[in-house]
């Protein structure tokens, strides 16, 4: 069986998160779809929120599973059985990071592979970071996230009254790239 895991920390996930792991779906008899903590981020969501949105976005995938991890993606890997992590690629930029992780992750253990997937060019622009930006003025992000995401959001972001939330954490910068 073919077993590919697709990381990210999924905060939220978006519509490019999902387009992603159904490519990867259709590739490999089983995506392992898992939500990462990463201690250089600051998450707007819990860890299970994450897990409840992403398991809501996949639900018409048969052959994914939605779980969550922290520490080291490879070691991850090893107790899943899986040999090959699946990262999108929207931009030269993610790419820089993306090979040195996955140079890392090849020196960790030599027999997993990192598949990179061009994302879909309706998707090249779309990050997490920017959502939560947009949500966060009150700008519309439902094409942009999965249903019932964008609800979350703006109860997440936005006061009774619409408007943005004073003590909220710093979101990233742009150019960041939601990958776990």
């Amino acid at each position: 069986m073919r077993v590919a895991i697709c990381p990210a920390s999924f905060d939220p996930v978006t519509r490019g998160h999902v387009d992603i792991i159904e490519r990867a779906a259709g590739i490999f008899d089983r995506v392992l779809a898992v939500v990462f903590h990463n201690a250089a981020k600051r998450p707007l969501f819990p860890v299970d929120e994450r897990v409840e949105m992403v398991t809501a976005a996949v639900a018409h995938l048969p052959n994914v599973e939605v779980d969550h991890a922290d520490g080291l993606l490879v070691h991850y890997a090893q107790r899943r059985e899986a040999r090959v992590i699946v990262k999108g690629l929207r931009a030269i930029t993610d790419f820089e990071y993306e090979f040195q992780m996955a140079l890392m992750n090849k020196k960790l253990d030599p027999g997993v592979e990192t598949l990179f997937i061009m994302t879909s060019s309706a998707y090249s622009y779309l990050s997490s970071s920017v959502v939560k930006e947009v949500a966060r003025w009150g700008g519309c992000v439902e094409d942009l996230v999965p249903p019932g995401v964008g609800e979350r959001l703006r109860g997440r972001l936005l006061g009774p009254n619409g408007q943005p939330l004073r003590d909220l954490p710093p979101l990233r910068g742009p150019g960041d790239w939601e990958t776990g």
